[in-house]
């Protein structure tokens, strides 16, 4: 399990688009993953809220996805997002880093399945969720 998280973190920290986001592996294993995304004002949507535009945080919820799978311990390799469904719920609080925690709570034979929360300083309200299904490939 060691040798596929530690796959999984350096492959996150050298995706370029993870890099110009200023994704933070928060903690990563055993099919779980948390990535943040701190507030930058490169980020905004609407520049009259200072809200960051839907676009980041669905990359940030795509990355973390792909981080919860391959980690688990049942996946055998690499994987790629086949269907990911975000339900924006609200706007992020400009200022606020937010966090996403994703789940893989099942494998078959090619797919995996994910689902995810992403949230700002008000962890009682999310910003969105996610459901995600994933290609599980040969080995690393």
């Amino acid at each position: 399990m060691g040798d596929k998280t530690q796959l999984a973190r350096q492959f996150i920290e050298v995706i370029p688009h993870a890099q110009e986001l200023g994704l933070v592996l928060q903690s990563i294993g055993n099919g779980m993953a948390e990535i943040s995304m701190p507030y930058d004002v490169k980020l905004i949507g609407d520049p009259d809220t200072g809200v960051i535009h839907g676009g980041a945080v669905s990359a940030l919820m795509d990355t973390c996805c792909g981080a919860a799978v391959m980690c688990h311990p049942d996946a055998p390799g690499g994987t790629a997002t086949i269907d990911l469904r975000i339900e924006y719920m609200r706007p992020a609080t400009p200022g606020q880093t937010i966090l996403t925690k994703a789940t893989c709570h099942h494998i078959s034979r090619n797919v995996a399945f994910v689902r995810a929360v992403a949230m700002d300083d008000d962890r009682d309200r999310p910003v969105a969720t996610a459901t995600a299904a994933f290609s599980v490939e040969a080995k690393f």
